[in-house]
């Protein structure tokens, strides 16, 4: 039996900062007291010089960010997800997008996976608001071998980013020698009835559901969409031309991010049933990630549930 290897995300991103700054003079990291959560300590220990701790003041930041990347240095701004999001909402949106800043901000503890540090810490608003900010790119990487490639990504093209990525170990989906590219779809497995897209910890819980529908006769498609913005659009189309359902999954509000982005897709180029995996408009409540995952219907059984009640209306 194969050993799934499990790795944070956050965690890789830590360790692919440190071999970008031992390429790139021109990087710098900035945190906001959290750097031993973003993992950007690794950085900050190799770099101390590069290494910028604002303390809990995270609208500075992001506006001492955006002096650096206009005086030429690739600033990297890491902070929890809730907080990259809505405490710095202005300072993002003046100082960074509409100058189109070459500012990557890239934010750990997303979704509700931060678990027992309650509603207050679960950012599930946050692909909405980024996705937004007219000339931002948005990534969620699936894993860790990902999240490295999508980083690298960041760091040599320009403009603003924001890369999403969690707080627990998620299962890798892919092996060394992936390559990244940006605003490409990739099919992890094919199928003829109906196509799963997700992002982010979801795709290895899509890929699970897959197998388990294939025992049933159900040949299902699945997408890992890493990239929300610029969105693949053409995967998208042939997945509605040639399997004729979708179901969107992605840890987040079920409005304004992945399945809105995808709906509007399909509503425009191919009309086909969809149904969407994500989170009800409300907010979640302390507990462990397993546990939030499941009340919020976020895990592989509910894929399943929604291939299944959505082949139907085909």
């Amino acid at each position: 039996m194969t050993t799934v290897t499990e790795v944070s995300t956050r965690e890789a991103y830590g360790k692919a900062l440190v071999e970008l700054g031992k390429e790139y003079q021109d990087i710098v990291v900035l945190d906001a007291d959290l750097s031993r959560s973003t993992m950007t300590k690794y950085f900050a220990a190799k770099f101390p010089e590069r290494f910028f701790q604002c303390g809990l003041q995270e609208q500075n930041m992001v506006g001492i960010a955006a002096g650096l990347a206009a005086s030429g240095k690739i600033p990297f701004v890491s902070t929890f997800a809730v907080f990259a999001a809505c405490r710095c909402l202005d300072q993002v949106r003046v100082c960074v997008a509409q100058p189109k800043l070459n500012v990557k901000i890239v934010a750990t503890h997303g979704g509700i996976t931060v678990g027992e540090d309650g509603a207050s810490h679960h950012a599930i608003e946050d692909l909405a608001v980024y996705c937004s900010f007219p000339g931002f790119t948005v990534i969620v990487p699936a894993d860790g071998v990902e999240t490295v490639e999508a980083v690298k990504v960041a760091a040599t093209t320009d403009g603003p980013f924001y890369i999403r990525l969690g707080r627990p170990k998620v299962p890798t989906v892919y092996s060394e020698g992936y390559r990244f590219e940006l605003g490409r779809a990739v099919t992890l497995r094919d199928g003829r009835d109906v196509t799963v897209i997700a992002c982010g910890i979801m795709v290895a819980k899509a890929l699970q559901a897959a197998g388990r529908l294939a025992t049933e006769g159900i040949d299902c498609r699945v997408l890992n969409m890493p990239t929300l913005k610029p969105l693949d659009e053409t995967a998208i189309l042939e997945a509605a031309r040639q399997t004729g359902a979708i179901v969107v999954a992605e840890e987040h509000l079920l409005h304004g991010g992945l399945g809105s982005r995808v709906a509007q897709v399909v509503t425009k180029l191919k009309p086909v049933p969809v149904n969407f995996i994500g989170i009800d408009d409300v907010y979640a409540k302390s507990g462990k990630p397993e546990e939030l995952l499941q009340k919020h219907g976020l895990t592989a059984a509910d894929i399943e549930k929604a291939v299944k009640a959505t082949i139907t209306r085909k």
